[in-house]
């Protein structure tokens, strides 16, 4: 289960229409107590995949990574997952996802269709990295 504010959700949803006609993507920053996630915290970053790939692939750099985690431990957090959009497309992991991902972790898709959100799913990949199970979200009224 993952959890984080309605406001937080909206960051991540304006973000990944903001990047439309391109996936969007960010690191999310919180907390990780059996089991369960919570979102304290987005890392808005810029997609570094090449430019021709955007509008089906997300990279977030090494060095980005990096800093991420260097953030949230000073903040006595932890990177728990990272977002991304998939422009005209589901909610729901790519193979190149998979490939790309790993377990524990959560990864929240977004759908935008046409320049407007549609359906928000998160999913955590299997440990023999197989397969994405979905994961729960929680949404905080705040």
């Amino acid at each position: 289960m993952i959890q984080l504010t309605a406001s937080l959700l909206h960051e991540v949803e304006q973000h990944s229409q903001a990047a439309y006609p391109n996936e969007g993507c960010g690191v999310m920053i919180g907390t990780a107590l059996a089991g369960s996630k919570r979102v304290h915290s987005l890392l808005a970053v810029e997609n570094a995949s090449p430019q021709a790939e955007q509008y089906h692939r997300y990279l977030i750099t090494p060095a980005v990574i990096i800093a991420a985690e260097r953030r949230a431990r000073a903040a006595g957090l932890e990177v728990v997952g990272f977002y991304h959009s998939h422009p005209d497309g589901q909610a729901r992991p790519s193979d190149f996802d998979r490939e790309h991902a790993w377990p524990w972790y959560s990864y929240l898709l977004v759908s935008v269709q046409q320049g407007k959100v549609g359906e928000t799913a998160a999913w955590l990949l299997s440990d023999d990295r197989d397969s994405f199970d979905r994961e729960e979200v929680i949404i905080e009224r705040v």
